[in-house]
């Protein structure tokens, strides 16, 4: 009888000291939150892309799908402050999202004139109104996008894993 009365009592005491050990880590939580706040502004702000090389403009006056990437020295700054495992799974989806939106385009909008971008940093959109709208590739975080334009309303930034849909839209109008 004794043995069970000892055997009992000792995993109330291991329960009674693990409940004890979960109150104290969950009160020993950071009390200032804006320290992490902090941090991960500070964070974000080190993943900015690094600037163009280039400070050319490219001028766009023709119904026009622009995709634009990083030139080669921006290329190797992204390279040295992304990790590599990230870098080359950025590399490989920009280049898969590229091709497969030039295909679509190429099948389904051959009117649409592709235009590559590496070397610039700025891109001209005149109007068929002759308005002109810019955009400073620096301002766009992703390496590569693309933009699409048909001369009437404002160039479009468009996700190119949904090209399907952004076009029907944008050019629909």
């Amino acid at each position: 009888m004794i043995k069970k009365y000892y055997c009992y009592s000792r995993h109330v005491i291991i329960a009674f000291i693990l409940v004890i050990l979960f109150n104290l880590s969950c009160t020993m939580a950071p009390s200032n939150p804006t320290s992490n706040t902090v941090v991960n502004n500070q964070e974000n702000d080190a993943r900015q892309k690094p600037s163009s090389s280039f400070n050319d403009t490219i001028i766009i006056r023709v119904t026009a799908a622009v995709f634009y990437n990083p030139d080669s020295l921006q290329l190797d700054k992204i390279k040295v402050v992304t990790d590599k495992d990230i870098f080359e799974s950025n590399v490989h989806d920009c280049f898969f999202q590229i091709k497969n939106a030039q295909i679509f385009l190429k099948k389904y909008y051959p009117a649409v004139k592709i235009i590559e971008v590496k070397n610039a940093r700025y891109l001209c959109f005149i109007k068929d109104s002759g308005e002109k709208e810019y955009i400073d590739l620096n301002t766009k975080n992703d390496a590569c996008g693309l933009f699409i334009f048909n001369g009437k309303k404002a160039p479009l930034l468009v996700d190119m894993t949904n090209i399907e849909t952004e076009l029907g839209f944008y050019f629909s109008n």
